[in-house]
């Protein structure tokens, strides 16, 4: 809204207004907003909350190890998240601009999901909360519109790079003339590094670009999906979600705005988005949001984000790297959220086996993988049989963390190496 205001007043020479032209200029200031509206006001939502007695039962003395005790801390901090992004966003972005659209859909459309989750364990006091079909359901209905909405925009468009030969000066990359929509994607670390979904069922003859958008639909639910779950698994120790978000977001960012600046984007042979400098307001917002909740969500927490803050955060950044045409980089980036995925379901195949069996088993001490840094063998139901018993030292949770946001670190370097690295 400040954006178009702005532009307004800069058509009569406003001292100052033409800065909001500026993506650089809206961006700082976004995460600037974002920041003070998620630890000042925050502050206040959490009062609120300790009054009302929004508190979810956590990890209690008697099982942690350290004897840390969290019961009683007021949950549903998500709330703060969400505001603190949209607020910015608001302000600060171009509302007609379909990426900016589609995010800002994407963060009411989770952040109402896992609201309704947390609703139902605190208010109703219902530990499993909202069932999971229906939390499948929202993730699937929300990877269908941005599916689709990616497949029949007509803002939704790209550059493809060209390769010219120069005589004696080698090879140069630069971005067609014309915009066209197309199904492609970056894969890391390969030299001609776009994958086109449309080549992989290139059989179908000419239905094959039709086929590919498709295809694009079911990875695009698969991957709103998948992320969603990893971030929400991932929130299970003070500022771990946050912390590994702020991160990634960075990175996401950073790929953003070189895909939205046509000289980084031919510099880089990587594909030029349209419009998609917009994308770059969001996440800063995103990523001031997220360091304005760790100032309260930091051990020892003053507040929880809950299913309120954890989907929406997931969902975010499996959205925002879709738009981006950076889907199959999430492995690398999100690594820790594959990672706490693939515990909970390998712990759960392992352990039905051994049921069937009539033995008792498991791969890990407790799951996701993070719990099993801090649990020690004495709290293993007796008779059970463990595979992975190291480490035998348990770990403090704010070491566990922080461990977990350096790895965050390395695999966000290594994600934006995979520009060069081909």
């Amino acid at each position: 809204m400040l954006y178009y205001l702005f532009q307004w007043l800069d058509k009569y020479d406003f001292p100052g207004a033409g800065m909001f032209g500026y993506t650089s200029f809206r961006a700082l200031m976004a995460i600037i907003l974002a920041l003070l509206i998620s630890s000042i006001w925050g502050d206040r939502f959490i009062n609120l909350l300790k009054r009302k007695q929004i508190t979810e039962t956590q990890r209690d003395a008697d099982i942690d190890p350290f004897g840390v005790n969290k019961v009683g801390v007021p949950s549903m901090g998500g709330v703060i998240i969400i505001f603190a992004i949209l607020i910015p966003c608001l302000l600060l972005g171009k509302l007609n601009n379909i990426y900016m659209i589609l995010m800002l859909i994407t963060t009411v459309w989770l952040g109402s999901l896992g609201f309704a989750d947390d609703y139902i364990k605190i208010f109703k006091k219902d530990k499993e909360g909202l069932h999971g079909k229906f939390k499948i359901i929202g993730q699937v209905g929300l990877g269908l519109i941005v599916g689709l909405t990616l497949y029949l925009s007509p803002q939704v468009v790209i550059r493809e790079n060209i390769e010219v030969e120069k005589p004696g000066q080698g090879i140069e990359v630069v971005h067609a003339a014309k915009e066209i929509k197309a199904t492609q994607t970056t894969i890391p670390f390969f030299k001609s590094n776009n994958l086109d979904y449309a080549d992989l069922v290139s059989f179908m003859g000419e239905h094959a670009q039709t086929a590919g958008w498709i295809l694009f639909v079911f990875i695009t639910i698969f991957v709103v999906t998948a992320v969603s779950n990893g971030a929400n698994l991932n929130d299970g120790m003070d500022g771990m979600a946050a912390g590994n978000s702020a991160i990634i977001g960075l990175t996401l960012g950073i790929l953003a705005y070189v895909s939205s600046h046509i000289e980084y984007a031919g510099y880089l042979n990587i594909m030029y988005i349209p419009g998609s400098e917009e994308l770059v307001i969001f996440i800063c917002a995103f990523i001031g949001a997220m360091i304005g909740f760790l100032w309260y969500n930091a051990y020892p927490a003053q507040v929880f984000m809950g299913d309120t803050g954890s989907l929406t955060i997931g969902g975010i950044i499996a959205v925002y790297a879709i738009i981006i045409h950076k889907e199959l980089l999430i492995p690398i980036l999100c690594g820790i959220f594959l990672v706490e995925n693939l515990s909970v379901i390998l712990q759960r195949v392992y352990y039905k086996a051994g049921k069937r069996k009539g033995v008792k088993q498991r791969l890990f001490k407790r799951t996701p993988i993070h719990d099993h840094f801090r649990t020690g063998m004495n709290l293993i139901e007796p008779g059970c049989k463990v595979v992975f018993t190291q480490p035998t030292q348990l770990f403090h949770e704010s070491k566990i963390t922080v461990r977990f946001w350096i790895v965050t670190i390395v695999l966000a370097a290594i994600t934006i190496i995979t520009l060069k690295i081909r």
